[in-house]
């Protein structure tokens, strides 16, 4: 992490000021490269969005969302059927009132999300960083993470990151940097 710090020593764990909106894209994103996410969350906006204006759609909002029926998100998007019934799940859940952002408590948060089907640790984690701008959360279980330590488990992630507290959300952002541009920065 030493290379990221001097290379990059101004970044910042970033939230997303738009949380609905990060929080579909993170669902979208599980488990697949960021290019087959931005795939998928151009499908869905150019199937479920908002009204065209000089040519841009909104993505949908969450009633919207929680109003397409499973298997006809799967198709428009080309979902597996897993994945669209967590987006389908979390809107409706979006939609009756559960509030993801920087002003709901994060720990009932976190549950109601973990209770979700489709989510998981990583998800709630990673919105914990993206989404309520939580500086010590951290993706323990991340697969680009636990590449860049040189480890395996979650487990041996989160012992590693210990001494980052308060602060390891910026470890986990130099991490990911380090390993995405670290080789062409040699």
């Amino acid at each position: 992490m030493t290379f990221s710090l001097r290379w990059w020593p101004q970044l910042r764990a970033c939230a997303c000021p738009e949380q609905w909106t990060a929080s579909k894209q993170t669902v979208l994103g599980q488990q697949v490269s960021l290019a087959a996410a931005r795939t998928f969350g151009a499908r869905l906006v150019v199937a479920c969005g908002g009204e065209e204006r000089n040519g841009l759609r909104s993505f949908p909002a969450a009633d919207r969302l929680a109003a397409v029926p499973t298997p006809d998100l799967q198709a428009a998007v080309g979902l597996t059927h897993a994945r669209a019934r967590t987006v389908t799940a979390l809107a409706e859940a979006a939609a009756s009132g559960l509030s993801i952002g920087s002003a709901s408590d994060p720990g009932a948060t976190r549950a109601a999300l973990l209770a979700l089907p489709g989510i998981g640790p990583w998800t709630a984690d990673y919105l914990a960083v993206r989404v309520f701008g939580d500086r010590d959360a951290y993706a323990a279980d991340d697969l680009v993470l636990k590449r860049a330590l040189g480890v395996t488990t979650a487990r041996a992630a989160a012992a590693l990151s210990e001494p980052w507290r308060p602060w390891r959300a910026y470890a986990l952002f130099h991490l990911w940097t380090g390993a995405a541009y670290g080789a062409a920065r040699s």
